[in-house]
């Protein structure tokens, strides 16, 4: 019998890891043994390519045999989006496409200079395939979701090593690492399916409310006609009022730099504080099947893992959830005014994004569902009311001047009353002005009357004092201080006069 470095045996005995021998065989060793792989690139989502599936397992196998550069295979979820991705029609961008594209955007900008004091970027509009948008935002997906991974991932891998029994376990030898990759790709096949199934529902780079692409302003014509699909418009409209759009977006971030990252920030802060719950890991751990990996793939995808939020949590996504609805808001306002007299179809398409921003798309669910964050406005309607009234009262120099620092943003309080934010803005104000007038007053040597009472008592000796004034004739020594102090009338006490 031939030896297994991974699987050691001893003459005719049993193998002392069968774990490592099962994975293997799961993972594309040799002999399949049961495992179909069709049925299991079926769970992960994958078409039914032979020359697909045998590339796949083929990676599959040699990454399950090599250590791992984090508890999340980040190469498998790349190669998965990117396959996920072509697997539909996917037509390279063609030439008059990006020059349609190119048009939009800069007629956009010049639309926008009419309804924003924010400045143009100056970027080139691009066309992007749905394969070119993955490649050009995995780099913030993976920044967005590599927390709650993690977390995914080292429970899955911890449990399913804990509910071993205790003499499997002193015969894993070389399996342990095995798991722990087998707990990264199957994660990281999860979310490229997710993020491949994304790129064909997004039509920019900021659709979602999120500048997933750092200086980028882009929009995919295949998903512009695709969202164009029943809705009986020029398909022109519909490509320059997606354009407005994506070009409002794109001025907010260049011209507003803190504000990608706080989005980001916040974020990154929500996915930390998910706590994975490891009960129901455990229980798959005890009920998986390894001849039927579609059970592993279907928890994750459900979101099985998720317990319910905590309070702090609740007040992390409430934050989240202002921030972008601000955004987004902020948005439709701008692009509403930008093209309410220009494109007669621009009423039915602001409603229409509306309505799919609030609902998302069954890609944005399944991404949801699998790390526990959802990235849709649910107050957009109220925030763009805000940004509305704001411009009625003060300008649109007035209204963009909130952006200038994140203190000044409104708050969920400011969505659920509108109208009374720039009265309570005043009132911070306010207090704010007198709290630095305190301060800066504090600075410059202090308030005078404790100074002044402190001097006059040690200047002026009590005993001489009574016998200058009866002498002289002159007025009492408290008025002769404020005299010499420019601080006017004998009642002052020594204060200063506003």
């Amino acid at each position: 019998m031939t030896s297994n470095p991974l699987n050691p045996s001893n003459g005719d005995e049993e193998p002392k890891d069968p774990l490592a021998e099962m994975l293997k065989n799961l993972m594309g060793g040799q002999g399949m043994g049961n495992i179909d792989p069709a049925e299991l690139a079926k769970a992960a989502g994958l078409p039914d390519d032979p020359n697909l599936l045998a590339q796949m397992f083929s990676q599959v196998q040699a990454m399950m045999s090599a250590p791992s550069e984090g508890p999340v295979n980040w190469q498998l979820a790349h190669e998965n989006a990117r396959r996920v991705a072509a697997s539909g029609s996917d037509p390279s961008v063609t030439s008059q496409q990006s020059r349609e594209v190119d048009e939009a955007l800069r007629l956009a900008e010049l639309w926008l200079d009419q309804v924003t004091g924010l400045p143009a970027t100056g970027l080139i509009g691009r066309a992007w395939s749905r394969a070119e948008w993955v490649e050009e935002t995995l780099g913030t997906w993976r920044r967005l979701t590599e927390p709650v991974a993690n977390s995914i991932a080292n429970a899955l891998s911890a449990a399913m090593t804990e509910q071993m029994p205790e003499e499997m376990k002193s015969m894993m030898g070389g399996a342990s690492s095995m798991i722990q990759n087998m707990g990264g790709a199957i994660f990281g096949m999860q979310l490229g399916q997710a993020i491949g199934a994304l790129s064909a529902e997004v039509v920019s780079s900021t659709d979602i409310g999120v500048p997933l692409a750092d200086l980028e302003m882009a929009l995919l014509p295949a998903n512009v006609a695709k969202f164009g699909e029943g809705l009986s418009l020029p398909e022109n409209d519909i490509r320059l009022f997606l354009a407005v759009r994506e070009a409002a977006h794109a001025r907010l971030f260049v011209q507003v730099p803190w504000l990608r990252g706080h989005l980001l920030s916040a974020i990154e802060a929500y996915a930390r504080g998910i706590h994975i719950d490891t009960s129901k890991i455990e229980e798959l751990a005890r009920d998986i099947d390894p001849s039927n990996p579609e059970g592993i793939q279907e928890a994750l995808s459900q979101g099985v893992f998720m317990p319910q939020r905590t309070p702090a949590q609740e007040q992390a996504l409430e934050k989240l959830e202002t921030a972008l609805a601000l955004v987004e808001g902020w948005v439709d306002e701008l692009t509403w005014g930008a093209t309410e007299k220009l494109l007669p179809s621009a009423a039915a398409l602001r409603e229409t994004v509306r309505r799919r921003r609030a609902t998302g798309g069954p890609a944005e669910h399944a991404f949801s569902s699998l790390v526990g964050l959802e990235l849709r406005p649910r107050r957009l309607r109220e925030a763009a009311t805000l940004w509305a009234l704001l411009k009625a009262e003060r300008g649109i120099e007035g209204r963009d001047a909130v952006w200038q620092h994140p203190d000044l943003l409104p708050t969920a309080e400011d969505l659920d009353d509108p109208q009374g934010f720039s009265e309570r803005r005043k009132l911070a104000e306010a207090s704010d002005s007198e709290v630095d007038d305190a301060l800066q007053k504090l600075l410059n040597g202090g308030f005078d009357e404790p100074a002044d009472t402190g001097s006059a008592a040690s200047d002026t000796p009590a005993p001489s004092a009574p016998e200058e004034s009866a002498g002289s004739g002159q007025v009492p020594p408290a008025a002769t201080e404020e005299d010499q102090s420019g601080d006017g009338g004998p009642d002052t006490g020594g204060s200063p006069k506003a």
